[in-house]
């Protein structure tokens, strides 16, 4: 045995209690024993240093050999030989190694219980479609999917005549059966009751024991008022029904908005692009716009409107999740060029193209070609 750290391996100084060292060992057994880690060689070698470190440390004669002579002094001859047992390395393992283990496998065991007995329906999720005016008032909308239903025949219990199932005598209700080879404890999966802990003497003609079948189911689902694209809503109990009367999984129902003909959304604001036609963009005036509530607001176009510009009305948007409050309604205005024009509508623009003082009435239009005189003249300053 070449010289080893055995406090090094469990983590602990040398200082560390017998307590302190079992913890030690105990945490790494866990982590590293081979039934958790099938085929890992690496955990394998850890698990065996692990091992023959607390052979030696937990026993208050071998460590005092240890901390004067070091490993050396567990060579073949001395101390605990390899004549000893039937453990790795030569230790023979006894003692305090069979509660810890017995500790360890306790809680696999009642995670097994656990699991055995809470084999819950699975959860489903289901996509709808709803409209934009469905997201701003909310709505109760039904919904029909396919799934596990509790089988009527047996009430979901699995058995002929609705006998509850009994404890299966192979594991003891535990779901897993445990025994031993060589020097690994193995636990599988009961055989006898495929690892629920029940067996039913007499299974349902329905469900073949099952307590469920392939069914359909119709529901009620309530929207709220401000649900947005990608919402998510929880209906508990609602999913998958449960093996053998276990818990029925949740249904989750995933939201998309449709897209609406007039509005845009984003978050609580609505966007809404209204054409306006030049000359109210030019005098100014008024527009109605609709809202979803279904009510008409009078909007006051400015004069000298541009287009794209945006103007707001508050509390006009969409219904906050919630809340009572509102998000806004944009409009942005997109100025309308006549086309069609008559002789007489050509004159008279015409005319007031002849009048027009470019500066003043069309600044923005002044300003920009103003910039590209400038960037001209640079050009020819620079040849």
């Amino acid at each position: 045995m070449a010289n080893k750290d055995f406090y090094k391996i469990l983590g602990v100084n040398q200082n560390a209690t017998a307590e302190d060292i079992k913890k030690a060992y105990r945490k790494l057994a866990m982590k590293y024993h081979p039934d958790r880690n099938p085929g890992d060689k690496a955990a394998e070698q850890k698990f065996r240093e692990a091992s023959e470190a607390y052979d030696v440390l937990r026993d208050d004669q071998k460590r005092a050999a240890y901390d004067r002579y070091g490993s050396a002094a567990f060579e073949q001859g001395m101390g605990s030989g390899a004549g000893q047992g039937a453990g790795f390395g030569g230790f023979g393992f006894s003692g305090n190694f069979s509660d810890i283990f017995d500790e360890m496998f306790s809680n696999f065991n009642s995670e097994s219980q656990a699991e055995g007995f809470q084999q819950s329906g699975s959860d489903i999720r289901f996509n709808l479609e709803i409209s934009l005016e469905e997201a701003f008032r909310g709505t109760t909308t039904s919904i029909k999917f396919a799934t596990a239903v509790a089988c009527e025949r047996c009430h979901g219990l699995g058995s002929e005549g609705g006998l509850p199932p009994t404890t299966c005598s192979t594991c003891q209700g535990r779901g897993r059966t445990r025994y031993q080879q060589g020097f690994f404890t193995i636990e599988r999966t009961c055989a006898g009751c495929a690892g629920t802990g029940k067996t039913i003497a007499d299974p349902c003609r329905s469900c073949k024991g099952q307590g469920r079948v392939r069914g359909e189911k119709n529901l009620e689902v309530k929207i709220p008022a401000g649900v947005d694209d990608g919402t998510r809503i929880r209906v508990s109990r609602e999913g998958e029904a449960g093996f053998r009367g276990s818990p029925a999984g949740d249904l989750y129902v995933f939201l998309t908005l449709r897209p609406h003909r007039l509005f845009k959304r984003q978050g609580a604001d609505l966007f809404c692009r209204i054409p306006i036609p030049m000359t109210m963009a030019a005098l100014g005036g008024e527009i109605e716009v609709p809202s979803l509530d279904g009510t008409k607001s009078v909007l006051k176009i400015p004069a000298g409107t541009q287009a794209g510009q945006q103007l707001r009305m508050r509390g006009k948007g969409m219904s906050i999740l919630r809340s009572n409050s509102r998000g806004d309604l944009i409009i942005e205005a997109g100025v309308e060029t006549p086309v069609h024009l008559s002789k007489k509508q050509k004159e008279l623009l015409k005319e007031f193209e002849d009048i027009a003082q470019t500066g003043q009435n069309s600044p923005q239009s002044s300003s920009f070609f103003a910039k590209v005189k400038e960037f001209w003249d640079d050009l020819g300053a620079g040849r």
